[in-house]
């Protein structure tokens, strides 16, 4: 096993934890997040003036001596595959992605190769550091193989962890695009009666459950309001279309990021997305509200139309706000575009 040797002295006025004390004096060309040093504290890896550290919560005085033992980052079993990319910006700390339809985030039985972790480990090459020891992207949040949009990748143990704490203190600006089933009206009796559902000001409707896996099926989300996890999604109506309201083009904030929280949430509202083989339903369309080729282009549409148009957040080194925009694919806008021409 290759190893490499780190020492360095506490300074002045260390914090009250080893933890958080050994995060401040490490060396940042390191790049060594606090949960990698709880580890390596568990793992036996640290010293102090000589003797093992146990406890992430101890004491520590300056002056003292730090040594910490490194295992050399190594190459990952992934396959790196030369898979095109689009790129919205890159350094050395993370790369933003826009994401095509059907390619799946990461390796995972049934997806072994072609996903985004693939692609970025050749595009990467080099520039990555190492994520808890081994040289791969730092995954930070996913959207589904059929999602289209911004994806932010960290390239280094102390990107990704500062990341991670973004998404988890939901500071990061999250927002969708989707079209769905009919018209999502704030005013509506039924919207208003709906457990889950409040109102904000500027016509912005509120989606507040808890999600978990479905009982039966496993591939599935299902609302709850007891157990699972807590999500929030905001949900406002851009434009409209057919007559009556036969579909709509909505914005979607998302202030949790679980998994299929949007499709889930609009499911639950009664306005399932179009194209969702899962939760959008069979909804029956009248053939006199929307011209024939929307009506089939509804029926065929191949993909979720829900695509992460914008990302936000602070770099992990800098602190600088960063914020990036993506159009509609093309799918999508030709949705989009077929429908207008359907509406009166």
């Amino acid at each position: 096993m290759n190893v490499s040797h780190l020492e360095f002295t506490i300074a002045e006025d260390p914090p009250n934890r080893l933890d958080k004390a050994l995060f401040r004096d490490a060396p940042e060309a390191e790049d060594l997040s606090r949960t990698r040093l709880v580890r390596l504290i568990g793992q036996g890896a640290v010293t102090i003036n000589g003797d093992v550290a146990t406890n992430p919560n101890a004491r520590v005085r300056a002056g003292v001596i730090v040594k910490i033992r490194l295992e050399v980052a190594v190459e990952t079993a992934t396959l790196a595959q030369n898979i095109p990319l689009e790129v919205v910006y890159e350094d050395s700390h993370l790369i933003v992605i826009n994401k095509p339809a059907g390619m799946v985030v990461h390796p995972a039985p049934g997806s072994p190769s072609g996903t985004l972790v693939n692609a970025l480990l050749h595009h990467c090459a080099d520039s990555l550091s190492g994520i808890g020891g081994e040289k791969r992207p730092g995954i930070v949040h996913r959207i589904d193989k059929d999602t289209t949009g911004l994806l932010v990748v960290a390239k280094n143990d102390k990107a990704h962890h500062a990341l991670a704490k973004q998404f988890a203190t939901h500071e990061v600006e999250r927002l969708y695009q989707a079209v769905c089933f009919g018209y999502p009206d704030v005013s509506e009796p039924r919207l208003g009666g709906l457990r889950g559902v409040s109102f904000e000001p500027g016509a912005i409707l509120k989606v507040t459950t808890q999600l978990a896996r479905h009982k039966i099926d496993r591939q599935r989300q299902a609302v709850l309001f007891e157990g699972g996890r807590h999500a929030i999604t905001r949900v406002k109506v851009r434009k409209t279309f057919g007559s009556p309201n036969t579909a709509s083009l909505v914005d979607c904030w998302l202030e949790t990021g679980r998994t299929h929280q949007i499709r889930v949430h609009m499911a639950h509202i009664g306005h399932g997305l179009i194209g969702d083989p899962v939760y959008g339903g069979n909804r029956k369309i009248a053939k006199k509200s929307i011209s024939e080729e929307a009506f089939s282009l509804i029926k065929s549409f191949a993909r979720q139309a829900l695509h992460a148009a914008v990302l936000g957040f602070k770099h992990p080194e800098s602190d600088e706000k960063l914020r990036f925009n993506v159009e509609i694919p093309t799918d999508m806008q030709g949705l989009l575009s077929v429908l207008q021409g359907s509406t009166s």
